[in-house]
């Protein structure tokens, strides 16, 4: 757990019920749709929540790992995360591994992947699971 009490001023989004099992959740003027598969009571017309969860990780990596190839003046083509996860097979429900494979330009140097791998490491996300935030769940009328 983290030793730093800086804290910056609370991001917000809100979700709400679509339509089913369908929710929209809404940040920044975006709009991103969350659903489950049919064979759980979905329409299977957006990604479930724990995909864009593990989603999530995968572009803040490729995000950082593109800044990186931008300030050592290497091209993003090519450029690419590839991601597979588990599930537990017990309680509680939770995705219990998450294996990423980063595909790199060509371009890139040898000696430049490790500082890479560093840099992806550190990836805001990336962060979060592993110092893990504080989560509390109120309701409201």
């Amino acid at each position: 757990m983290s030793t730093t009490t800086t804290q910056m001023p609370a991001h917000v989004l809100q979700v709400r019920h679509d339509h089913g099992e369908r929710y929209e959740i809404t940040v920044r003027g975006h709009r991103i749709l969350v659903d489950q598969p049919v064979d759980v009571g979905g329409e299977n017309a957006a990604p479930t929540p724990v995909e864009l969860f593990v989603a999530s990780l995968a572009g803040c990596v490729a995000y950082y790992a593109g800044r990186f190839l931008a300030r050592h003046g290497i091209t993003r083509e090519g450029l690419g995360v590839h991601v597979a996860y588990r599930m537990a097979a017990d309680r509680p429900a939770r995705v219990t591994a998450i294996d990423l494979t980063v595909t790199v330009p060509a371009r890139l140097p040898a000696d430049r992947r490790p500082a890479l791998r560093a840099v992806i490491e550190h990836c805001t996300v990336h962060n979060s699971l592993v110092d893990p935030p504080s989560v509390r769940i109120d309701l409201a009328a």
